[in-house]
Protein backbone atom coordinates (compact mmCIF):
# COMPACT_ATOMS: atom_id res chain seq x y z
CA UNK A 1 0.00 0.00 0.00
CA UNK A 2 1.13 3.81 -0.60
CA UNK A 3 1.62 5.59 2.28
CA UNK A 4 1.91 9.50 2.10
CA UNK A 5 2.73 11.32 5.18
CA UNK A 6 1.74 14.43 6.08
CA UNK A 7 1.27 16.96 8.43
CA UNK A 8 -2.33 16.77 10.66
CA UNK A 9 -2.87 20.37 10.82
CA UNK A 10 -1.86 23.57 9.76
CA UNK A 11 -2.50 27.37 10.30
CA UNK A 12 -5.32 28.95 8.02
CA UNK A 13 -3.03 30.32 5.72
CA UNK A 14 -1.91 27.15 4.90
CA UNK A 15 -4.28 24.79 4.17
CA UNK A 16 -4.89 23.73 1.08
CA UNK A 17 -1.24 24.42 -0.18
CA UNK A 18 0.63 22.08 1.97
CA UNK A 19 2.71 20.12 -0.51
CA UNK A 20 1.40 16.41 -0.01
CA UNK A 21 -1.38 18.26 -1.96
CA UNK A 22 1.05 17.44 -5.11
CA UNK A 23 1.20 14.05 -4.26
CA UNK A 24 -2.04 13.27 -3.17
CA UNK A 25 -3.47 14.63 -6.61
CA UNK A 26 -0.78 12.41 -8.72
CA UNK A 27 -2.27 9.48 -7.01
CA UNK A 28 -5.85 10.24 -7.62
CA UNK A 29 -4.95 10.92 -11.09
CA UNK A 30 -3.12 7.58 -10.95
CA UNK A 31 -5.74 5.81 -9.58
CA UNK A 32 -3.77 4.44 -6.87
CA UNK A 33 -4.48 4.14 -3.80
CA UNK A 34 -3.38 5.19 -0.74
CA UNK A 35 -3.25 5.82 3.17
CA UNK A 36 -2.10 8.87 4.91
CA UNK A 37 0.37 8.50 7.98
CA UNK A 38 -0.27 11.68 9.68
CA UNK A 39 1.90 14.03 12.12
CA UNK A 40 2.56 17.25 13.68
CA UNK A 41 5.15 19.89 14.09
CA UNK A 42 6.81 18.20 17.49
CA UNK A 43 7.03 15.26 15.54
CA UNK A 44 8.64 15.93 12.66
CA UNK A 45 11.64 17.39 14.34
CA UNK A 46 12.49 14.20 15.65
CA UNK A 47 15.09 11.36 15.06
CA UNK A 48 12.46 9.04 13.26
CA UNK A 49 11.45 11.50 10.56
CA UNK A 50 14.32 12.97 9.92
CA UNK A 51 15.43 9.90 9.00
CA UNK A 52 13.09 9.93 6.28
CA UNK A 53 12.82 13.45 5.62
CA UNK A 54 16.26 15.37 6.27
CA UNK A 55 14.72 18.97 5.94
CA UNK A 56 11.99 18.57 8.78
CA UNK A 57 9.24 18.74 6.20
CA UNK A 58 6.15 16.91 4.61
CA UNK A 59 5.62 14.69 2.45
CA UNK A 60 7.64 11.23 2.87
CA UNK A 61 6.48 8.96 0.26
CA UNK A 62 6.82 4.87 0.59
CA UNK A 63 5.41 1.94 -1.67
CA UNK A 64 6.30 -1.24 -1.83
CA UNK A 65 9.51 -0.57 -4.02
CA UNK A 66 10.72 3.10 -2.48
CA UNK A 67 10.16 5.72 -0.11
CA UNK A 68 11.36 9.23 -0.81
CA UNK A 69 10.89 12.60 -0.46
CA UNK A 70 10.31 15.93 -2.02
CA UNK A 71 7.05 16.48 -3.26
CA UNK A 72 8.22 16.87 -7.11
CA UNK A 73 9.94 13.84 -6.91
CA UNK A 74 7.31 11.64 -6.01
CA UNK A 75 5.23 12.83 -8.16
CA UNK A 76 7.47 12.14 -11.09
CA UNK A 77 7.85 9.02 -9.42
CA UNK A 78 4.13 8.01 -9.44
CA UNK A 79 4.08 9.44 -13.04
CA UNK A 80 6.59 6.87 -14.32
CA UNK A 81 3.92 4.80 -13.26
CA UNK A 82 0.92 6.12 -14.92
CA UNK A 83 -0.13 6.61 -18.53
CA UNK A 84 -2.54 9.00 -17.40
CA UNK A 85 0.42 11.31 -16.06
CA UNK A 86 3.44 10.65 -18.13
CA UNK A 87 3.02 10.04 -22.40
CA UNK A 88 5.00 6.54 -23.00
CA UNK A 89 6.50 8.00 -26.20
CA UNK A 90 10.29 9.05 -25.05
CA UNK A 91 9.63 12.88 -27.35
CA UNK A 92 7.14 13.36 -25.42
CA UNK A 93 8.33 11.77 -21.89
CA UNK A 94 11.61 14.12 -22.58
CA UNK A 95 9.14 17.32 -23.04
CA UNK A 96 7.10 16.45 -19.78
CA UNK A 97 10.36 16.31 -17.51
CA UNK A 98 11.38 19.94 -19.41
CA UNK A 99 8.31 21.38 -18.08
CA UNK A 100 8.16 19.75 -14.49
CA UNK A 101 11.73 21.07 -13.93
CA UNK A 102 11.21 24.56 -15.46
CA UNK A 103 7.92 24.76 -13.13
CA UNK A 104 9.70 23.93 -9.85
CA UNK A 105 13.34 25.93 -11.17
CA UNK A 106 12.32 28.81 -14.10
CA UNK A 107 8.57 29.46 -12.32
CA UNK A 108 7.77 28.76 -8.37
CA UNK A 109 11.33 30.25 -7.26
CA UNK A 110 9.80 33.77 -8.49
CA UNK A 111 6.32 32.61 -6.87
CA UNK A 112 7.61 32.29 -4.09
CA UNK A 113 9.95 35.52 -3.92
CA UNK A 114 6.75 37.33 -3.76
CA UNK A 115 3.83 35.29 -1.99
CA UNK A 116 6.87 34.42 0.85
CA UNK A 117 7.43 37.97 1.37
CA UNK A 118 3.96 38.92 1.51
CA UNK A 119 2.76 36.29 3.85
CA UNK A 120 5.95 36.52 6.45
CA UNK A 121 7.41 39.59 6.08
CA UNK A 122 5.00 42.22 4.50
CA UNK A 123 5.80 44.93 6.98
CA UNK A 124 9.46 44.94 6.79
CA UNK A 125 11.25 48.00 5.95
CA UNK A 126 12.98 46.41 3.02
CA UNK A 127 9.44 44.60 1.76
CA UNK A 128 8.17 47.35 -0.90
CA UNK A 129 10.92 47.39 -2.42
CA UNK A 130 12.07 44.10 -2.71
CA UNK A 131 8.35 43.44 -3.69
CA UNK A 132 8.77 45.83 -6.91
CA UNK A 133 11.92 43.80 -7.77
CA UNK A 134 10.77 40.63 -7.25
CA UNK A 135 7.28 41.42 -9.39
CA UNK A 136 9.14 42.64 -12.14
CA UNK A 137 11.44 39.12 -12.36
CA UNK A 138 7.62 37.13 -11.82
CA UNK A 139 5.60 39.10 -14.38
CA UNK A 140 8.54 38.36 -17.27
CA UNK A 141 8.69 34.42 -16.18
CA UNK A 142 4.74 34.67 -16.49
CA UNK A 143 4.74 36.35 -19.30
CA UNK A 144 7.12 34.08 -21.21
CA UNK A 145 5.09 31.14 -20.05
CA UNK A 146 1.72 32.75 -21.28
CA UNK A 147 3.35 32.97 -24.85
CA UNK A 148 4.12 29.27 -24.54
CA UNK A 149 1.04 28.35 -23.90
CA UNK A 150 -1.08 30.66 -26.55
CA UNK A 151 -3.78 28.32 -28.41
CA UNK A 152 -2.59 25.23 -26.17
CA UNK A 153 -4.69 23.62 -23.20
CA UNK A 154 -1.76 22.07 -21.71
CA UNK A 155 1.61 22.49 -22.00
CA UNK A 156 2.75 19.30 -23.87
CA UNK A 157 1.69 16.17 -25.36
CA UNK A 158 -1.59 17.34 -26.19
CA UNK A 159 -3.10 17.02 -22.93
CA UNK A 160 -2.82 16.87 -18.92
CA UNK A 161 0.03 15.71 -17.57
CA UNK A 162 2.37 15.33 -14.14
CA UNK A 163 3.92 18.57 -15.55
CA UNK A 164 0.89 20.83 -15.75
CA UNK A 165 -0.10 19.12 -12.11
CA UNK A 166 3.30 20.69 -10.92
CA UNK A 167 2.85 23.82 -12.75
CA UNK A 168 -1.06 24.66 -12.00
CA UNK A 169 0.51 24.08 -8.39
CA UNK A 170 2.75 26.46 -8.53
CA UNK A 171 0.76 28.87 -10.27
CA UNK A 172 -2.59 28.85 -7.00
CA UNK A 173 -0.37 30.32 -5.07
CA UNK A 174 -0.82 33.57 -7.34
CA UNK A 175 -4.70 33.21 -6.82
CA UNK A 176 -4.52 34.44 -3.36
CA UNK A 177 -3.20 38.72 -3.99
CA UNK A 178 -5.28 38.51 -7.21
CA UNK A 179 -1.60 38.38 -9.77
CA UNK A 180 -3.16 35.57 -11.42
CA UNK A 181 -5.81 37.13 -12.76
CA UNK A 182 -3.81 39.64 -14.54
CA UNK A 183 -2.73 36.85 -17.30
CA UNK A 184 -5.50 35.44 -18.75
CA UNK A 185 -4.46 32.68 -20.30
CA UNK A 186 -2.92 31.67 -17.24
CA UNK A 187 -6.01 31.68 -15.15
CA UNK A 188 -7.47 29.58 -17.33
CA UNK A 189 -4.95 27.14 -17.50
CA UNK A 190 -4.65 26.85 -13.68
CA UNK A 191 -8.68 26.66 -13.57
CA UNK A 192 -8.86 24.06 -16.20
CA UNK A 193 -6.35 21.75 -14.23
CA UNK A 194 -7.87 22.33 -10.79
CA UNK A 195 -11.03 21.94 -11.97
CA UNK A 196 -10.18 18.09 -12.61
CA UNK A 197 -12.16 15.93 -10.51
CA UNK A 198 -8.74 14.50 -8.91
CA UNK A 199 -7.94 17.42 -7.54
CA UNK A 200 -11.05 18.12 -5.83
CA UNK A 201 -10.59 15.06 -4.49
CA UNK A 202 -7.01 15.47 -3.50
CA UNK A 203 -7.39 18.72 -1.53
CA UNK A 204 -10.56 17.25 -0.37
CA UNK A 205 -8.97 14.47 1.08
CA UNK A 206 -6.05 17.24 3.29
CA UNK A 207 -9.00 19.40 4.12
CA UNK A 208 -10.42 16.91 5.81
CA UNK A 209 -7.46 15.99 8.40
CA UNK A 210 -7.26 19.36 9.15
CA UNK A 211 -10.29 19.74 9.88
CA UNK A 212 -10.46 16.94 12.45
CA UNK A 213 -7.52 17.83 14.01
CA UNK A 214 -8.43 21.67 14.30
CA UNK A 215 -6.83 22.80 17.74
CA UNK A 216 -10.05 23.30 20.74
Amino acid sequence: MREVTAYNWVPEFAQGFVKDLRVRWALEEAGMPYTDRLIDHEQKLQPEHLARQPFAQVPVYRDDRVEMFESAAIVMHVAQGSDALMPREAAAQAWVMSWAFAALNSIEPHVMNVTGTQLFNAGKPWAEGYLKSARGMLDMRLNQLSGWLNGRDYLEAGRFTAADLLMASVLRELKRDGTLAQFPALEAYCDRCIGRPAFKRAIDAQLKVFAAHEPA
